[in-house]
């Protein structure tokens, strides 16, 4: 005879009750797959993080051998109260955000010509694509040899000057280069979001005799609000990291005149020997890139679903 059990007016039999853990072992046994995913990401980012931290409050020069010892948030106040610092910052924030404005004005236009029908998109479609496939330490390479090149550049032949770009405007052109490589993914971003555009709606608005200014005002920008909303997101958390362009094209100068943090950080680092200061400003580099991007996904959320759906 079979006992039967009564849970919150459910009759279940012990066989049932018995199943339920091998449910739960089975999704153990599903995730398992992933566990080395898991630890080698910890491995690779968090507990280098971790030791930045634990760095971060020690005195510790390489040149100076037996010089590391504990001294609290002194790395931290000589961080905020460092003249360089805060050029460096300066420089971020500027190139980060005059290179996504950019790059996403420039996208637009493209991605508004490129969702016309004309021969050859496909093959103007790849080539505008071309610059985001190659590598940033190439593209900073092509740009500082073959563009703003003083003798030979492409850039004085076209406007028949003869002016030194890196050294008389060295953001400037590092900000050419970097709008140069992000162009084509803000527009493949924001031509994925022209061609989801309902074709009824569109054609509703022609036939109220809206124009194409008035239709891409009160139609298309809107809908391409949550894609703009994500083009800044994605292309404002890569281009504060930029490294490759401002080291190969520029050095951080003349003097700190294109520094930004990433490059002032393996300034203090790998030129400087100073483990504990450098420790101290990538902390603080990350705890602000953090707050932006939270600030910023909080933005897309009210876009985009939290389950996955778009609003």
């Amino acid at each position: 005879m079979t006992t039967m059990t009564t849970v919150a007016g459910k009759t279940s039999t012990p066989s049932q009750e018995r199943r339920e853990p091998r449910r739960g072992e089975s999704g153990w046994k599903r995730r398992a797959p992933l566990l080395p995913a898991l630890v080698f990401t910890i491995a690779v980012t968090q507990v280098p993080f971790l030791l930045t931290v634990i760095y971060s409050f020690q005195s510790w020069n390489l040149v100076r051998p037996g010089s590391r010892h504990f001294v609290g948030l002194d790395n931290y106040v000589d961080v905020f109260t460092d003249s360089q610092f805060r050029v460096a910052m300066v420089n971020t924030v500027l190139l980060t955000v005059v290179c996504v404005f950019v790059s996403m004005l420039l996208g637009l236009g493209l991605a508004l010509l490129l969702d016309r029908a004309f021969p050859g998109r496909a093959v103007v479609r790849t080539l505008i694509i071309t610059p985001f496939l190659i590598l940033p330490a190439a593209g900073a390479l092509l740009w500082k040899t073959t563009m703003f090149d003083p003798a030979y550049g492409l850039v004085n032949f076209l406007f028949g000057a003869e002016v030194d770009w890196l050294s008389e405007y060295p953001l400037a052109s590092v900000m050419a280069q970097v709008v140069w490589q992000w162009t084509p993914f803000m527009t493949l971003l924001l031509l994925a979001g022209l061609q989801a555009q309902s074709k009824e709606v569109l054609e509703a608005a022609q036939m109220d005799g809206a124009g194409r200014w008035r239709t891409f005002a009160s139609v298309t920008l809107p809908q391409l609000a949550r894609y703009l909303h994500l083009a800044a997101l994605l292309g404002a958390i890569y281009i504060v990291n930029s490294f490759d362009a401002i080291y190969l094209m520029t050095q951080g100068g003349p003097g700190t005149a294109s520094t930004n943090l990433p490059f002032y950080v393996y300034q203090r680092a790998f030129e400087g020997f100073d483990i504990g200061q450098s420790s101290a400003m990538g902390v603080v580099v990350v705890a602000m890139t953090l707050v932006v991007a939270t600030f910023a996904l909080r933005l897309m959320f009210r876009s985009f679903d939290v389950s996955g759906g778009v609003k």
